[in-house]
């Protein structure tokens, strides 16, 4: 089975005692301003075979999103409108935390938050999706982290904004999809978000893997391009005050 040895876990105690040292300075491991966000890079449509696509490296975090788009039944209680699916996967080659099998709590939590993102948001208008009676479009979200460095979160919401701003509806022609005949998937609007860590009684934006490590508490507020607020994450044992709250909604 794969995982962390006790070697790099002891390292890694060690970096954690030093990160947090550091943060009762207000500094960094790599010398990033508390509100300085790593370096992003963005590929656009990068798998050929997909309806849409994108590739989004943050730092040495890498992340790829898949738009696959097929026809199917709607849900019941939602039958003039079509269907959004979002699945996360954590590679193992993308970290030795990550181990083959079945998806974990962290896939599924980001799977989670990004699905809930896109929804909250209202960036698509489902009932466009529809398409007849008992026949809608069907949107399958898949997000694969290939190198993992920390928020996850950033990362996967850029790269599955921008894979859905990529993709393009084949037309459904004699109940079947023509691929050779496509129109662009209409956005309402963008969806961004930004992670924040606690470190020490400090806020930081855009935690690397250490540094979520060290963290007693990790923050997610997801935007959409008019700037009002569409979904938040909170996790770890310790906690934010109101004011650090509307710092961290309100400033970015």
């Amino acid at each position: 089975m794969m995982g962390e040895s006790i070697s790099d876990k002891i390292i890694d105690e060690v970096k954690k005692q030093f990160i947090e040292e550091l943060a009762k300075q207000g500094r960094r491991l790599d010398n990033r301003e508390w509100n300085e966000r790593r370096e992003t890079v963005i590929i656009d449509n990068p798998i050929s075979s997909a309806d849409g696509s994108a590739f989004v490296r943050l730092g040495h975090t890498q992340v790829l999103v898949g738009i696959k788009v097929q026809v199917g039944e709607p849900f019941p209680d939602t039958p003039d409108q079509g269907v959004l699916t979002v699945s996360a996967e954590l590679l193992p080659l993308a970290s030795n935390m990550f181990e083959p099998g079945p998806p974990d709590e962290r896939s599924i939590e980001l799977a989670r938050v990004v699905d809930r993102g896109i929804r909250s948001s209202e960036m698509i208008d489902f009932k466009e999706l529809f398409i007849e009676e008992n026949t809608v479009y069907l949107l399958f979200v898949d997000i694969h982290v290939l190198d993992y460095d920390g928020n996850l979160f950033d990362a996967a919401y850029e790269a599955a904004n921008r894979a859905l701003k990529n993709t393009r509806l084949p037309a459904y022609e004699d109940g079947q999809l023509n691929r050779e005949k496509t129109t662009p998937l209409n956005l309402k609007y963008e969806v961004s978000s930004n992670t924040f860590v606690k470190i020490a009684g400090r806020i930081f934006l855009d935690p690397t893997a250490l540094e979520e490590k060290a963290a007693s508490a990790r923050f997610t507020v997801a935007k959409r391009s008019d700037g009002n607020i569409c979904a938040m994450q909170k996790a770890g044992p310790g906690g934010f005050t109101a004011d650090e709250i509307k710092r961290m909604v309100l400033e970015f």
